[in-house]
């Protein structure tokens, strides 16, 4: 009787879109996969994301591109408006994103998440509403203690807990040391369509401030957005929801346009994403057994478009570097593989930032000159 070696144990925490994608391939590697996430199932809903290049070839060897090309949002204007309300200039986005018509799917994040949950959930052990207590790294694996109880053994632990990652914290420490504020805060919200908005998003700017009402189709909700360049992080706002309406709305206490019914549905709305505009940037993404991928190893920030592409892209690496079963050897195929290709990344991030959010009367004066040419006024 032959008796096979038993199945190398992972653990991922985080189910939004980097672990599943590395779960999918591990799991057709032969390892025995868990994912631990600390809402209570997955996350539906959400922000509209990118899925360009070389991650549609990623998540087409998934068997998700039919999917997901049927999902496309198929945004078809950007309009953009001066401080008064009046037009600026109306363009295809694909004109500030450099996308490519055929070659880039923009699909709202839940949407993507579901595909990725949807392929893997028969393969894969998933934990939700739960998350890890404490990693304790030793010669032959990794003990966790989960928050909801009890403590397992894996063989390899990844984080893939997005760019306030809890496991990078427990791995090499507060995220300060790898945070790259990039001079602007944001809040993203649900409110109703009252412009009767389609496929297209508004954008208003003064320097240093912007508000944007991005609609996804005929719905009756749009995605509200504020961004505002601040010199420094309001830390004190970060995990004080009262205090992140308090300070923008007094940002944005003066302004015209939509803003005032905007600022009304901030106050209304359920949940509010606010976050500051960073990167992570780090030296190496793993330490013994553990290893980061996407957002928690290298947050390129929206302004590049390219931050879900990254994830997809980053964990079809990190996978096919584990395929062979020497993490050791792996995680440093891993780093090889993607690393140059996340650095012009991250250091493209001037290009859009530019356009979308001026924070001088000149820079938006040369932008909205900019916006003309592009338009072919």
């Amino acid at each position: 009787m032959t008796r096979t070696a038993p199945r190398p144990t992972v653990l991922i925490s985080g189910a939004s879109i980097a672990g599943p994608a590395l779960a999918f391939r591990l799991n057709r590697h032969g390892y025995r996969v868990t994912v631990v996430e600390k809402a209570g199932t997955i996350r539906s809903g959400g922000y509209p994301v990118d899925v360009r290049g070389t991650a549609l070839d990623v998540v087409e060897e998934m068997g998700l591109l039919p999917r997901l090309r049927d999902a496309h949002i198929d945004l078809r204007r950007l309009t953009f408006l001066h401080g008064d309300g009046s037009e600026v200039a109306s363009i295809h986005p694909h004109a500030v994103t450099g996308g490519a018509t055929g070659r880039d799917l923009e699909i709202r994040r839940g949407d993507l998440t579901d595909a990725l949950y949807t392929a893997v959930r028969d393969d894969v052990e998933f934990l939700f509403d739960d998350s890890v207590d404490t990693l304790d790294q030793c010669g032959a694996g990794v003990d966790v203690t989960f928050r909801g109880g009890g403590s397992r053994r894996f063989d390899l632990v990844f984080g893939a807990d997005g760019m306030h990652s809890r496991t990078r914290e427990m791995l090499f420490g507060p995220e300060e040391r790898f945070h790259r504020y990039l001079g602007h805060c944001f809040a993203v919200f649900p409110m109703r369509n009252t412009l009767g908005l389609s496929h297209e998003t508004v954008m208003w700017n003064t320097p240093g401030r912007a508000a944007a009402l991005y609609a996804v189709g005929d719905e009756e909700e749009v995605h509200a957005f504020l961004d505002f360049a601040r010199p420094t992080p309001p830390h004190d706002t970060f995990r004080n929801p009262e205090a992140q309406r308090a300070l923008i709305t007094e940002v944005f206490a003066d302004a015209g346009w939509e803003v005032p019914g905007i600022l009304a549905a901030l106050h209304d709305a359920d949940e509010v994403f606010f976050d500051a505009v960073g990167q992570i940037r780090m030296p190496r993404w793993s330490k013994g057994r553990a290893a980061l991928l996407g957002d928690a190893a290298h947050a390129p920030s929206f302004l590049t478009g390219q931050g879900t592409s990254l994830a997809l892209i980053g964990a079809y690496h990190l996978a096919g570097a584990l395929a062979e079963g020497d993490h050791v050897a792996g995680f440093a195929a891993y780093e090889r593989g993607t690393r140059d290709f996340v650095t012009l990344t991250q250091d493209r991030i001037g290009e859009g930032g530019g356009i979308l959010f001026p924070t001088t009367a000149g820079a938006l004066e040369q932008r909205n000159e900019r916006l003309l040419s592009l338009s072919g006024r």
